[in-house]
């Protein structure tokens, strides 16, 4: 939403809150004389209106994230917490300008008087946590159509980069050099070539998708590469952790490790892809490295998904829930992607 709707909100809140005031006030004041007037004015400036304000934008900024966050213990105590804390403030207030002889009167229309100022602050709090709920729900809603026509297009950019006619008929031809050698291996090869479309195909619909499902994928995915050289140490792959349970945005992480094949020439050499997937309580990281040539130019076409829309989809499913660091040092390039679960 813009921040300038935002502001008309909260302008037109406060401007329909003052006009229903000084209604109020005139109201109850009518044949009162000037003395009078003023000094009620003042009151009602210091009861209710400024504790109002900063009730209201307590609210707002503290006690809604709690909320949002499902802790509600801590959001019925934040919100008796800051109306009594802004009823005592509009006390305070009073007792400063106008005089100790404003807060002596009977003690029975203090206390009225003070619980109905704390309910004022409930009820502008209260206000606010609509106005910031509209605001977030608008905003989210902005997010997931934004965030659906991104799919598309990821999901575009992965069918045209992962079906890769190179990749199938490279695989393809691998698998029947194979079967004339041990028809039994070729077979279990095709298997996993036929669960990788099947993936990228159908179960890449959805927003989340178990993390078992995703290793999996991208276990076969390597066992594939692994049949375009005899050195079995070319790649390194390991996962710490456990990932039961664990959900995730399908094919987060298989973009990064095309990449990583398609930039490693050198299928001699022990370790050239080191690949590591640590999974905690807390986060999922992913941890690649892959040694490249730096004077080996690779055609656009054949660059694999580019990094800007990898990030940009990253922002779009993990705002303010990810960590993304790439380093080229020597030799080699280095991908770190953590994802706060």
């Amino acid at each position: 939403m813009k921040k300038s709707i935002i502001v008309g909100l909260h302008i037109g809140f406060w401007l329909c809150y003052f006009v229903l005031t000084i209604v109020l006030v005139v109201l109850s004041l009518q044949g009162e004389n000037n003395a009078v007037v003023e000094e009620t004015t003042e009151r009602v400036l210091y009861f209710t209106v400024i504790p109002s304000v900063i009730s209201y934008y307590l609210f707002y900024f503290f006690v809604f994230p709690k909320f949002r966050k499902k802790k509600f213990v801590l959001t019925i105590i934040y919100a008796l917490s800051f109306a009594i804390g802004a009823s005592l403030i509009g006390h305070l207030l009073i007792y400063i300008f106008l005089g100790t002889e404003s807060l002596t009167g009977r003690e029975e229309s203090m206390t009225v008087g003070f619980t109905f100022g704390s309910f004022i602050c409930l009820t502008t709090g209260f206000v606010a946590l609509i106005t910031k709920g509209f605001i977030t729900w608008y905003e989210e809603l902005k997010l997931k159509e934004e965030l659906k026509q991104q799919n598309y297009e990821m999901e575009m950019a992965l069918v045209k980069s992962q079906l890769d006619p190179h990749f199938l008929f490279n695989t393809l031809n691998n698998i029947d050099i194979l079967i004339l050698k041990n028809a039994t291996e070729a077979s279990t090869y095709l298997n996993k070539l036929s669960d990788i479309m099947r993936f990228m195909l159908f179960e890449t619909k959805t927003d989340k998708i178990l993390l078992s499902k995703e290793l999996e994928y991208i276990e076969k995915y390597i066992a594939l590469q692994k049949i375009r050289t005899v050195n079995s140490n070319y790649i390194n792959f390991n996962i710490i952790g456990s990932s039961n349970g664990k959900t995730i945005a399908p094919m987060v992480f298989l973009p990064f490790i095309e990449n990583a094949f398609k930039h490693t020439t050198n299928k001699k050499l022990d370790n050239a892809i080191t690949i590591c997937i640590v999974i905690d309580k807390e986060f999922v990281k992913l941890k690649c490295r892959n040694k490249f040539n730096p004077n080996r130019k690779l055609s656009q076409k054949n660059s694999g998904l580019g990094n800007t829309l990898i990030q940009r989809r990253l922002n779009l499913l993990y705002p303010e829930k990810h960590t993304l660091k790439v380093e080229k040092e020597n030799e080699y390039y280095s991908v770190k992607l953590t994802i706060v679960q």
